[in-house]
């Protein structure tokens, strides 16, 4: 327990003289302190430099000058008649030629300057009073006296003041043994006596004992207000005692009323029981109603005829946002919001009992749109007429639906590309045929060129030195690259158009990631928003990844929609002046194969991220993408390959996307 705590537990009398005591001591401390003080500042700045200049216009006389410099010794004389002044602490003589002549010093020594012109330098850092007076000469200039006094006050000062400090305490302990024993008897004894009473009133339980009257203060009127509660338990208890017997008497009567209800009491219990075992089972039943309405998926309301909610399962709490308890007795268009342009439909089944279907609607939860199919069935029973409303997620199905649809498009593209390329093949053949036969028709070296020639008057040498200057062979070689190469895009068109064969099989990894290349620059070099061969591509290849186990052409649809993603996000960056580039890396990570596609595009936010893999989840404008590509990709990955498909990204910085692909060969088919 602290002082605190001791203090506060004191009684009343005891802490006013603790508190009386504690004043007391506070007083006669202040008033010594500022009695000294004050002693010290009159010291210091009245008492010790009067006497300084005192004894300096004292010194001064003509007569003592010139009688203190005659030798050393009258000048020690002099200081040492002026050594009996107390509060001297230094006394000095300088001579008419400025050197320090005699000195004389109490208590611990000072070092003093050797000459008069360093004594201001001295005063200027020393903190004692001190005092510089002329000592005049008959013939010459004055000699010089430095007197250096103490403010500190004389014992004898400090000895008075404890005798007179002693004294007023003992003085003040006298008046407050007086004024204790008159707070005793005024305030201690009388509050001891009402304490007394009051614990022989619990003990005895006696509730006619009185307080002696005391005085007209409010330890007195405290007195009077217990004697009055006591007057008024008193009374209470009588009135107790009475309704005590009254009840007793009642009790008797009772106890023969008691016995007759006994017996209807037992009749009552047992029609209790049966009514509570029927109410448990209704209650159980209802219940176990109750869980099935709240487990079905779809969310279910009950109306009334007035269109009231008198039945509402947890899946239409999740949709409206509307608790049970807020839902129940309230008009359906205000506990379901969305439902209020239906109301007609809703009325129309309640009035002709006839189902009316809503097939799609689309409302927003959670900030995404979901596809729900509205079902209002007629209600009649006992109970009365009403409406049940069943409301159903179709948000899966129509997304499958149009991932079919999209699908068949899909298919039919595939098909009409492969078409396209058969058709293609045809003049392409035919144009690399007939370069070919140019060629060999200007050759020298054949035979029948030269009789050709012969026949024609046509020399062969000149018709190609002719050819040469006009550069008509680079020409051919320039239409014999462009043909090689638009065979090779419709080979690879060809390649990527079949879909007949989904088993696993070793494909060299850089070769298809080359492939995907290549059809990604012919393709985009036909927009006119960007040109894909502009962007600079990285390749950094392990040099231990070659063959991998893996359906090529989905490979190559895969990073076909990489790239084409990576080439839009540079394309759409904010900071131009940067170039735009790709990097294609290769890792070998056992068990896997990793694939890696980064861009220094705009990067992907993270609320996109998240949601990035989503069938038809796209941040591009109507008409510029499905939001399908990235889902279809991770579909192929995930599903068809087995392996892991992530996106890391942070906006400004770019996205790298990767593929992983498990090492082992899978001999089965790959489920599509």
């Amino acid at each position: 327990m602290n002082l605190r705590q001791r203090l506060a537990n004191l009684p009343v009398g005891r802490k006013l003289l603790t508190a009386l005591l504690a004043l007391l001591a506070a007083v006669l401390l202040v008033s010594n302190l500022a009695f000294i003080s004050a002693a010290y500042w009159i010291s210091r700045q009245s008492v010790a430099p009067q006497a300084m200049h005192t004894i300096g216009a004292l010194s001064a006389t003509p007569q003592l000058s010139r009688s203190v410099l005659t030798s050393t010794q009258a000048a020690n004389d002099f200081l040492q008649r002026l050594g009996d002044y107390p509060p001297l602490r230094v006394a000095a003589i300088y001579d008419p030629a400025g050197n320090l002549f005699a000195q004389l010093q109490r208590g611990q020594p000072l070092v003093l300057p050797g000459r008069i012109d360093d004594v201001a330098r001295w005063r200027a850092n020393e903190i004692r009073a001190s005092f510089l007076t002329d000592l005049p000469q008959a013939d010459g200039p004055p000699a010089h006296l430095l007197l250096v006094i103490s403010s500190e006050l004389p014992g004898a000062f400090y000895t008075g003041t404890l005798t007179a400090s002693v004294a007023i305490l003992l003085i003040s302990l006298l008046l407050w043994l007086l004024v204790a024993r008159q707070i005793r008897r005024l305030i201690t004894q009388p509050i001891r006596s009402l304490e007394a009473l009051s614990r022989q009133v619990t003990r005895e339980e006696n509730y006619g004992l009185r307080a002696a009257p005391g005085n007209e203060d409010e330890i007195g009127r405290l007195g009077d207000a217990f004697n009055t509660m006591l007057s008024r338990i008193e009374a209470r208890e009588q009135q107790l005692k009475r309704a005590r017997d009254d009840a007793q008497a009642a009790f008797s009567q009772a106890q023969g009323l008691a016995e007759e209800t006994r017996n209807s009491n037992r009749r009552l219990e047992l029609e209790v029981q049966v009514r509570s075992k029927i109410e448990q089972k209704l209650t159980g039943f209802q219940n176990y109603l109750n869980s099935i309405i709240d487990s079905m998926p779809s969310a279910l309301i009950a109306l009334d005829e007035q269109l009231y909610v008198t039945q509402w399962n947890h899946e239409a709490s999740v949709l409206s946002g509307t608790p049970l308890d807020d839902a129940l007795n309230q008009p359906v268009f205000i506990a379901f919001e969305p439902l209020k342009p239906y109301l007609a439909q809703i009325r129309r089944t309640a009035e002709r009992h006839e189902v009316e279907v809503i097939e799609r609607v689309t409302w927003t939860l959670n900030d995404e749109s979901r596809h729900y199919t509205l079902t209002f069935y007629p209600l009649s029973g006992a109970g009365g007429r009403g409406v049940v409303i069943r409301i159903d997620d179709i948000t899966q199905r129509v997304g499958m639906e149009e991932i079919m649809v999209q699908s068949e498009k899909m298919l039919s593209v595939g098909s009409l590309a492969a078409g396209m390329a058969h058709e293609i093949n045809n003049p392409l053949g035919a144009i690399l045929h007939n370069v070919q036969n140019i060629r060999r028709r200007l050759s020298p070296e054949l035979e029948r060129n030269r009789e050709a020639a012969e026949e024609t008057g046509v020399q062969l040498e000149a018709v190609n030195r002719y050819l040469q200057r006009r550069e008509i062979p680079q020409m051919l070689d320039g239409i014999q690259h462009a043909g090689s190469r638009a065979a090779k895009i419709v080979s690879h068109m060809l390649s990527f158009s079949r879909m007949s064969n989904r088993q696993l099989a070793e494909c060299q990894l850089p070769a298809l990631i080359e492939q995907a290349l290549e059809i990604a620059g012919n393709d985009f070099a036909l927009l006119d928003s960007f040109d894909f061969k502009a962007i600079r591509i990285v390749r950094d290849y392990d040099p231990r990844v070659d063959r991998v186990p893996c359906i090529g052409n989905e490979l190559e649809q895969v990073l076909l929609n990489l790239l084409k993603n990576a080439a839009q996000a540079i394309h759409q960056k904010q900071d131009r002046d940067a170039p735009g580039q790709i990097t294609l890396r290769t890792r070998l990570q056992p068990p896997w194969v990793e694939i890696q596609v980064e861009d220094n595009g705009g990067g992907i936010p993270e609320a996109v991220r998240t949601r990035i893999f989503e069938p038809f989840f796209t941040t591009k404008e109507v008409g510029q993408g499905t939001g399908l590509g990235l889902s279809v990709s991770y579909f192929i990955i995930t599903n068809n390959h087995k392996g892991q498909m992530e996106v890391q990204s942070q906006p400004g910085q770019g996205a790298t996307f990767t593929l992983r692909l498990p090492l082992a060969t899978a001999n089965e088919p790959a489920s599509s």
